[in-house]
This record gives structure tokens, C-alpha cells and sequence, in this order.
């Protein structure tokens, strides 16, 4: 089973495929998309590119599942809706392949890692880090949280495959 975790973000979003292998998790590919350019006039532009992106990484790695992160209550109103929107085009291109796409609140990707529901992202990468034997020190803090959701996902789709029994 292939899953592809992405953490939504307008200025990086960070994406991470993991393979479980009867229950042996292992990285195959990770990283971050930066779009260029900011501010308003730029944001289509970039909204547009995170989601070719998005879309040859599914061409090329085929992931069978995917796991986002659900859009936090932000301060600001507009950071909300940027937000959302990168989002959106994440689940679109994911759509795109017909790929199905799980929700997960931030708090339970954190809870499921670490423990702790309030857990901070450096806690969340170590973790991540010693769930897939990788050095996740030269990876940026968005990547390490798209992997999260999929090391998250991975769990909770055998919850629910032990609970439906």
C-alpha cells in the first residue's frame, strides 16, 4: 500500500510517500513544493503550480491512497483561505486520479505520533524519523508533517480494518 501524505500550504507544501509492507513502513520519496513568487498577484500562479506538481508525483510514484491535513482555525481570515485553498487543489489533484483522500486534524496526527495532541512539529519530526529509520534532519518541517499524515493514516486504516471485523 502506497500513501501519499501531503501538508497543504500556498508558500510550501510538503508532501511524503511512504509504502507499508505488511506493517513495515518505508520512505520512498519525500520533499517540499515551493511555488515562486508572493503576494496577491502571484497566487493563482502558485496555486496552479502546487497542483501540477502534485500531479506528476501521482503519475510517477502511483500512491493508492492519500492523507491531508484538515485546514486549522487561523487567526486571520485570509491566511484561512489560502490555506483552504491549496488544500483544495491537493484533494483535486488527488481526485484527479481517483485516489481516495482521508482527513486528519492536526491534533490527531500529532496524538497518533507522539502521544500528545499538543505535541510541537520538532517532537512530530523525531518521531517520524524513528518510525521510518530516516535522519530526518535534512528535510524541512513541512515534509516531516506531510509524512506524519501518512505514517497516520497507515495506523488508523488498521483501526478501522480491526474494527469493521
Amino acid at each position: 500500500m502506497r500513501i501519499l501524505g501531503i501538508d497543504p500550504g500556498s508558500a510550501f507544501t510538503g508532501w511524503g510517500i511512504i509504502e507499508d509492507k505488511s506493517g513495515m513502513l518505508k520512505l520512498l520519496d519525500c520533499g517540499v513544493i515551493r511555488p515562486k513568487g508572493k503576494g496577491k498577484e502571484n497566487f493563482a500562479e502558485r496555486i496552479s503550480f502546487i497542483y501540477k506538481t502534485l500531479l506528476e508525483i501521482i503519475a510517477y510514484y502511483q500512491p493508492e491512497e492519500s492523507a491531508i491535513e484538515q485546514v486549522f482555525t487561523a487567526k486571520n481570515a485570509l491566511t484561512a483561505l489560502k490555506l483552504g485553498q491549496a488544500r483544495g487543489v491537493a484533494v483535486a489533484a488527488c481526485a484527479n486520479f481517483d485516489i481516495p483522500v482521508f482527513d486528519y486534524a492536526p491534533t490527531s496526527v500529532k496524538k497518533a505520533l507522539v502521544g500528545v495532541g499538543r505535541a510541537d512539529k520538532e517532537q512530530v519530526a523525531f518521531m517520524v524519523g524513528k518510525i521510518l529509520g530516516v535522519n530526518i534532519k535534512q528535510f524541512r518541517l513541512d515534509t516531516t508533517d506531510a509524512l506524519a499524515i501518512a505514517v497516520c493514516h497507515s495506523s488508523m486504516r488498521k483501526f478501522y480494518a480491526l474494527t469493521r471485523k
